[in-house]
């Protein structure tokens, strides 16, 4: 019997799309024609493929209001935002504009003797899975990179976000990109495990949860296959006493509510000065009460459901354990609020880490907000986590930012901004939040195999 993947569409709970699950066979036949395929590819010139990424992600840009429009009926996203497509192409772009010094040999000699140089080789087929709640983003920031340095791709979307995966892999061969070099395959668990347990593909990346991460490196356990990981986050800000207060307040707060709080580096735990910490939370309870909540597609709308009620159980169950345990709220629920995927977005104060909302991963438009003395008590606070992928340090003063992210377990530091991801700069985390390099020249490493070459002249 085929099984078949649902999205249900946080609007209304109704059945968005429907798609059936690639059975056993045809998975692994996609795997071998991706491998087949690869060596064709990765024998075309760097600036070839580079050319046909960026003609895809061109392509991807000529629908961004359907874009938005569909992301509204998969994951919520209000329509007012318009899709992912800037994100989207400054990523892809950025690594169109390296590949060429990222992906060059290493020249150690090369001399009338020898010639002895590092290169780097594309690992063969790249399996990508990718989340829905940034989902054309989270995908590209692999894809491009994969496919610039020779590699083939499947992609395996989220059930959340079946129409992105079918809308990038029109896009992708539109533009001239081979079927069998990127394919778009819906996948279930089982069949995704198989692949990377019998070596089908020979790299894999994966987004989500640490339950998902785990399982993924079970699956290749004893394979030697690469796994990148970028896992759950409970995300630190910390405002110092120096801070631009209305600054800090409008970005930090932005950080934690936008995407109904659904971002991998989303802020979930704010430390406020005491100095500071009244003024803060009044200012950004107001902020958070300016908020629209409501049907995405309406574009009044600035907080939209989140993607699946579950997921917003989660959020109301660690708002009820914090306020039983002498959490205050502040936001009053909202009219909007239906108990199901629409949820009020809430403050809390009076938290402390004996409170799952202050340790575990939320995932939602919450946050606690905790007062701190100085600098010594909000670094034990920020690493008092087994998640890191980000912190946010609002401060004037650019060397304590450093000597205090020097201290701090986490794979980005942000001074006085949050929630971006420079492609630039290399994204990784630590702890519970996975290993991993996306991105950056690191990016391309991450990619591709280091190969070795001695070459004694005659």
């Amino acid at each position: 019997m085929t099984r078949t993947v649902q999205c249900i569409s946080p609007i209304d709970g109704s059945v968005y799309l429907e798609r059936p699950a690639a059975t056993r066979e045809a998975a692994m036949d996609a795997a071998e024609r991706a491998r087949a395929a690869q060596a064709a590819w990765a024998a075309r010139p760097l600036a070839e493929r580079v050319a046909l990424v960026l003609a895809a992600v061109a392509e991807v840009g000529k629908t961004t209001d359907r874009m938005a429009v569909e992301l509204a009926h998969q994951m919520g996203r209000p329509v007012r935002y318009g899709g992912e497509f800037g994100g989207f192409n400054e990523r892809a772009t950025y690594m169109a504009r390296i590949a060429e010094s990222a992906l060059a040999p290493l020249v150690v000699e090369d001399s009338d003797a020898f010639l002895r140089k590092i290169e780097r080789e594309p690992f063969g087929v790249v399996l990508v899975v990718a989340p829905w709640n940034y989902p054309y983003m989270t995908a590209i920031n692999t894809v491009a990179p994969a496919l610039m340095a020779g590699n083939t791709v499947i992609l395996k979307h989220a059930a959340q976000t079946l129409q992105v995966g079918e809308r990038m892999a029109e896009a992708f061969h539109a533009a001239g990109i081979p079927e069998d070099v990127f394919q778009n395959i819906v996948l279930d668990h089982d069949t995704t495990a198989e692949l990377i347990s019998r070596r089908k593909v020979n790299f894999v990346n994966f987004t989500g949860s640490v339950r998902g991460g785990q399982a993924m490196e079970r699956a290749a356990a004893g394979t030697f296959i690469p796994v990148s990981t970028e896992l759950g986050g409970k995300d630190p800000g910390y405002v110092r006493a120096d801070a631009d207060l209305d600054a800090a307040v409008d970005t930090l707060i932005d950080g934690a509510m936008f995407n109904s709080g659904q971002c991998c580096c989303g802020i979930e735990r704010i430390y406020v000065h005491t100095s500071l910490f009244n003024a803060f939370v009044d200012k950004a309870v107001a902020l958070v009460n300016s908020y629209k909540l409501g049907n995405p597609l309406d574009p009044e709308t600035t907080i939209g459901p989140m993607a699946n009620v579950r997921f917003a159980q989660v959020a109301r169950d660690q708002i009820e354990d914090a306020i039983a345990k002498g959490a205050t709220a502040h936001i009053e629920r909202f009219a909007q609020d239906d108990g199901g995927a629409y949820l009020t977005p809430q403050i809390l104060t009076n938290v402390t880490h004996d409170m799952e909302i202050m340790r575990e991963e939320t995932f939602g438009p919450v946050v606690g907000i905790m007062p701190v003395a100085d600098d010594e008590e909000a670094i034990a606070l920020m690493n008092d986590c087994q998640f890191g992928l980000t912190a946010s340090i609002w401060t004037r003063d650019t060397a304590r930012a450093n000597e205090i992210g020097r201290r701090l377990e986490t794979g980005t530091v942000f001074m006085n901004r949050c929630d971006y991801l420079d492609p630039a700069l290399c994204w990784t985390g630590c702890k519970d939040t996975g290993r991993g390099a996306g991105l950056s020249v690191l990016g391309f490493h991450a990619l591709t195999r280091p190969k070795s070459y001695h070459l004694k002249k005659a």
